[in-house]
């Protein structure tokens, strides 16, 4: 039986069924997926393309074991699937978090709410809307679906404030976008000296995580995306526990496949909370766009206007970064996202990036709200948890704060 196979076995029919011959290691990987990198080793290697996956590898994850077998490095594994390209075998795969996921999801007696990436509308069908998919969730056994888009908006004012503050008035330059955590690794392990023009915040993600940990301590965050890199996000030791598990869209397609769930089928559950800013999150340009209105928002007269430099794809970001670095700044406000597309274009995404980017930009066009500055959810939720001007997002915001090392 493959790795594969096990997996399909266990989500239709649970683990508790005489299972056919197979790999125990696969089958720890999938009932302990914590102990494993975001990527795994499926099978043996041979051969000369062994060095492909390594030569992948910016993080330098990937060494060859007294096996001649490739051995991923839970550490320096940022999740960026490039190896998994790059194995012409077939034999590297992302690791598959739904077993334990769903079984804390239906842990009775404890909340579970689903964290959904911006990126969420269109994946799973055309004809799915937000609140047919809050539905699905509650069918699935979770007790809410919350819109991450929502906590892009309270980081998108955070990064306006921050650029009002710090880059407007002394001619200095911005690297974002906190969303990706790929472009994050890149700066943190590769580009260390640049750090300092990083905003020291947290993605969405963890935002989401940690708001719906103070309001529900006890409850089970789940976060669902296009992203692998996200699973490695999760549990990174400065910001571990926000989100319990990370789950992909293709592997939530599987469970609502399993169970017989079809989105489209159930009744609306309409509650959207994110203004526009905050849902094109999910494609390249996006964060810069947000930020700038916003800050167009937050100081109508200013001299210095934001002025944005993008790139996607970690090839085209390193190059931003070396030009930045040979003092070809064109831009004060650079946005950097290590998928191409942006996270419509990350590997777990179900259908094409352009289409995905055209569900994005049509989501957001329906907003009532353009930035966070005018959706009165992003102020009812920072009164919530204490901040009664958004100012203090500056000042006492730990919990959209992160120190990068």
């Amino acid at each position: 039986m493959t790795f594969d196979e096990l997996y399909k076995t266990l989500i239709e029919q649970g683990e508790d069924i005489q299972l056919p011959p197979h790999d125990p290691k696969h089958l720890d990987c999938l009932l302990h997926p914590e102990e494993y990198p975001p990527v795994i080793r499926t099978g043996g290697c041979g051969g000369d393309c062994k060095q492909e996956c390594m030569k992948s590898c910016i993080f330098d994850a990937i060494s060859i074991n007294e096996n001649g077998s490739v051995e991923i490095d839970s550490e320096k594994c940022a999740g960026c699937s490039a190896c998994i390209n790059a194995c012409k075998r077939g034999n590297l795969t992302a690791s598959r978090d739904v077993i334990p996921a769903m079984k804390a999801v239906r842990e009775p007696g404890r909340l579970a709410y689903a964290l959904i990436a911006p990126a969420f509308l269109g994946q799973f069908s055309e004809r799915m809307t937000p609140g047919k998919l809050r539905s699905a969730f509650k069918a699935l056994g979770f007790d809410g679906m919350v819109e991450v888009a929502l906590f892009a908006d309270i980081l998108t004012l955070k990064e306006a404030l921050e650029f009002d503050r710090n880059i407007l008035h002394d001619g200095d330059y911005q690297l974002t976008s906190c969303c990706c955590p790929m472009w994050i690794a890149m700066i943190r392990k590769i580009y260390h000296e640049l750090i300092p023009h990083v905003p020291g915040a947290v993605s969405p993600m963890i935002a989401c995580g940690r708001v719906v940990k103070k309001l529900h301590p006890d409850a089970v965050t789940v976060f669902i995306g296009p992203c692998l890199a996200k699973k490695s996000e999760a549990r990174e030791p400065d910001i571990a526990g926000a989100v319990d598990y990370v789950l992909t869209f293709q592997e939530i397609y599987d469970v609502f496949e399993a169970c017989g769930i079809d989105p489209e089928e159930l009744p609306e559950s309409d509650k959207d909370h994110s203004s526009r800013a905050g849902r094109i999150y999910a494609r390249t340009g996006g964060v810069s766009e947000a930020v700038r209105a916003t800050v167009e928002q937050l100081n109508p007269k200013k001299t210095i206007h934001v002025q944005t430099k993008q790139a996607d794809g970690v090839p085209a970001c390193r190059k931003m970064i070396e030009e930045l670095k040979n003092g070809k700044a064109d831009a004060n406000f650079y946005e950097g996202m290590g998928c191409v597309g942006g996270c419509v274009g990350g590997p777990k995404a179900i259908i094409d990036k352009e289409e995905g980017r055209a569900h994005v930009n049509a989501y957001a066009d329906q907003a009532p709200y353009a930035t966070p500055l005018e959706n009165p959810y992003v102020a009812e939720l920072l009164e919530r948890l204490g901040y009664h001007t958004v100012e203090e997002l500056l000042e006492q915001s730990d919990i959209f704060i992160r120190e990068f090392d």
